[in-house]
């Protein structure tokens, strides 16, 4: 059981009814937007997160990384950092873990905030390989795949899973002429496993398998850009718009087997390319949801990409994306820090609250004009509580 072939039958499931509460939207027609795929609500069947849903017709959503790595390996201040995200308003939150005991992590996370929780399962198998003495040229496709079913079973809800990325590609690759080539860590993993090894992508030519555990457990699926723009010059490229047709294929296959799915997005990209990528992806990926990371509109800030990835998110949103990753200060130079996770989160807050005024959003405008009230009144209790 999923929530689309729930929605499918036309039943009507609790998260539905939450989720249409939430937004202030008929159920039976988030139901039919479900069924046709235009919105998901990434619920695990085994999780407790607080459904959220993400698509046509809903406020623009904001997601949070955080996560340990091998370098830096503080699960307290991970957590830390998650209950900020969540006070501060994120919808979601991405455990990007690379460090030691990944479960035991996911499970804390999971006991300390009751958001939608996303993972990249593939990173746990790269950790699994070099705990092994191997390299990630050497990952075994059946690493793989356990990550993710173990994963399913601690109730994660969202997985982002580099399909799009095949052996055919990765060989146009090599020919084109790109200035950063792959700065996606999942699209790196696969892209050289599949050089090294000369064969497909496992998580490609075993689709179907992927599926069935996504329907199992209700996993929303989050087909990851690998190929994104690394920067502006990349931004647009053969290999980003040939990974995103491969994407398109891989949406309908999904949406026909019942299995929610969104679809990953750039990156870094001008601002007069934003409009067109967003309209290209609904096009190509049957309206599915759109995440965004940024876009960062341009390279030159370090240090303040919270800002140029509000500006992309903002014009993203405003023409198709319903979700946002947040970028924070720290993106390009280090893990964030908890001031960064805040102003991370409240940035791309900003850039949604902008977008959803922009699409007329009723929930939006209600908050813009009780603030312009409360101003006009010296209200100074009900601006700090409207704030953001």
């Amino acid at each position: 059981m999923t929530q689309k072939s729930e929605a499918q039958k036309g039943n009507i499931t609790p998260e539905m009814e939450y989720v249409a509460n939430e937004e202030n939207i008929d159920v039976n027609k988030l139901a039919r937007l479900i069924d046709k795929g235009l919105v998901v609500i990434p619920k695990n069947i085994n999780g407790h997160s607080k459904p959220c849903g993400i698509g046509e017709g809903l406020k623009t959503k904001i997601n949070a990384n955080i996560g340990s790595s091998s370098k830096i390996d503080d699960i307290d201040l991970e957590i830390n950092k998650a209950k900020l995200a969540q006070e501060y308003g994120a919808d979601a939150l991405m455990d990007l873990s690379t460090g030691s005991d990944l479960t035991t992590f996911r499970r804390k996370i999971m006991d300390a905030v009751d958001l939608c929780i996303g993972t990249v399962p593939i990173y746990e198998a790269g950790v699994i390989t070099l705990n092994k003495n191997k390299e990630i040229i050497d990952m075994d496709p059946d690493d793989i795949f356990k990550a993710i079913e173990n994963q399913a079973k601690e109730g994660v809800d969202f997985m982002t899973l580099h399909c799009g990325i095949t052996k055919d590609l990765v060989q146009k690759l090599k020919a084109a002429n790109r200035m950063m080539g792959i700065v996606s860590r999942g699209g790196t993993f696969l892209a050289s496993w599949i050089n090294h090894n000369d064969e497909e992508n496992p998580l490609y030519e075993n689709y179907d398998y992927l599926l069935e555990l996504s329907y199992a457990y209700d996993i929303t699926l989050s087909l990851g850009d690998g190929l994104r723009p690394g920067c502006l010059k990349d931004a647009s490229d053969i290999p980003q718009i040939q990974e995103l047709v491969n994407l398109g294929t891989l949406v309908k296959r999904a949406q026909d087997a019942n299995v929610q799915v969104m679809v990953e997005g750039p990156g870094h990209m001008p601002l007069n390319q934003i409009k067109a990528n967003m309209e290209i992806q609904r096009t190509i990926c049957y309206g599915a949801p759109f995440y965004v990371l940024g876009p960062l509109v341009t390279d030159l800030a370090p240090g303040y990409d919270h800002i140029t990835g509000a500006i992309g998110g903002a014009i993203a949103a405003t023409y198709g994306a319903s979700f946002l990753c947040y970028v924070t200060p720290a993106e390009h130079l280090s893990l964030p820090s908890l001031e960064d996770v805040k102003e991370g989160v409240i940035a791309s807050k900003i850039a949604a609250e902008a977008a959803d005024v922009a699409k007329g959003l009723p929930q939006a405008w209600d908050r813009e004009l009780k603030m312009a009230q409360a101003r006009r009144e010296f209200d100074w209790e009900a601006q700090f509580n409207l704030a953001l």
